[in-house]
């Protein structure tokens, strides 16, 4: 099992160390967070002193990086990881795909990358916050563009598997177009729901129960990561507010001619036991060869159909998608 080195120990970098080295793989990290460091080190884990230390560690060892940091953090990473281990086994869980693969391909043109982004998470931050379990069954995808090497997409994809997860292959552009609606724009409606209610004043605090609570869970949590994470996938998330926008308009449009938010409620309804649904829909089982001039591209078309990969071996991968049809 390749070792890790996890830069950055917030919530997902924490747990990522927890997981891998729970699985069996060596596991050592870096961070710029003192707290995070100490906590980490209490527990007995291995945190070098500086990132530069961790990376040049992670070149002698051929192991795999894993950038954990906040996307404005990206960027000076990667020249560290340029200089320090060039060479080395490279992926990330930052929660937009595009901009780091951008940034990957300036200052590692030649890298062993695949981007990742585990769908797992908290209102909270920080080491503390985080657990060897957070990533068990949650779906973490794993980039496929046309230029990826598949060495290097099956050890990020490993990486998932052992801590966990179930590997979604997809592009960056299709990743930040599909989180764009299921993660950031709920950000955004938290923090605007959360505002709203605010505005109603103490009765309405008082009087504030589990649907206020829960739809606006996510904006308890920190205020810079969220910021990094819908700003960072800005073009993606307006087209997404836009829709938002238009269906609450309607909305308005209704109730205040007919009184009727009837369609509105209704389309809500659907979409979630659609999502409900999919948690008891019976998927079918199927095998990618690996090392095939077709690998990636049916590697695609398992995440397109919403399928994820179960199992990874030297061979073939194994995966589970929903029914045709």
């Amino acid at each position: 099992m390749r070792a890790v080195c996890v830069i950055g120990l917030g919530l997902i970098g924490g747990s990522v160390l927890r997981a891998a080295t729970s699985a069996g793989r060596a596991g050592w990290a870096a961070t710029t967070s003192e707290g995070d460091a100490a906590a980490a080190r209490a527990e007995g884990y291995s945190v070098e002193a500086t990132v530069e230390d961790a990376l040049r560690r992670a070149a002698a060892a051929d192991a795999l990086v894993v950038i954990a940091t906040p996307l404005p953090a990206v960027r000076e990473i990667l020249r560290k990881v340029a200089w320090h281990a060039p060479e080395a086994w490279l992926t990330d869980v930052v929660s937009v795909k595009e901009p780091v693969s951008s940034e990957v391909g300036q200052l590692l043109p030649g890298a062993r990358y695949a981007g990742g982004h585990p769908m797992a998470g908290t209102s909270s931050s920080g080491w503390s916050a985080g657990g060897p379990d957070l990533f068990s069954d949650a779906a973490w995808a794993v980039t496929v563009e046309d230029d990826t090497r598949e060495d290097a997409w099956c050890e990020a994809a490993a990486l998932a598997l052992d801590c966990g997860a179930r590997v979604v292959p997809t592009s960056a552009a299709e990743h930040d177009t599909a989180v764009a609606r299921i993660s950031h724009l709920p950000h955004v409606l938290a923090a605007v729901l959360a505002a709203v209610g605010s505005d109603g004043g103490p009765l309405a605090m008082s009087l504030a129960a589990g649907s206020f609570r829960d739809g606006t869970r996510v904006s308890a949590g920190s205020p810079e990561l969220i910021r990094a994470m819908t700003e960072g996938n800005r073009v993606a998330l307006l087209d997404a507010v836009d829709d938002t926008l238009g269906r609450l308009g309607a909305a308005r449009g209704s109730l205040a001619s007919t009184g009727s938010l009837k369609s509105t409620v209704d389309a809500g309804n659907q979409a979630r036991r659609i999502l409900d649904a999919l948690g008891d829909i019976e998927r079918e089982r199927t095998t990618i060869p690996l090392g095939t001039r077709n690998t990636l591209r049916r590697l695609r078309e398992i995440g397109d159909r919403g399928g994820r990969i179960r199992t990874l071996d030297a061979n073939s991968a194994v995966a589970e998608v929903p029914p045709m049809g």
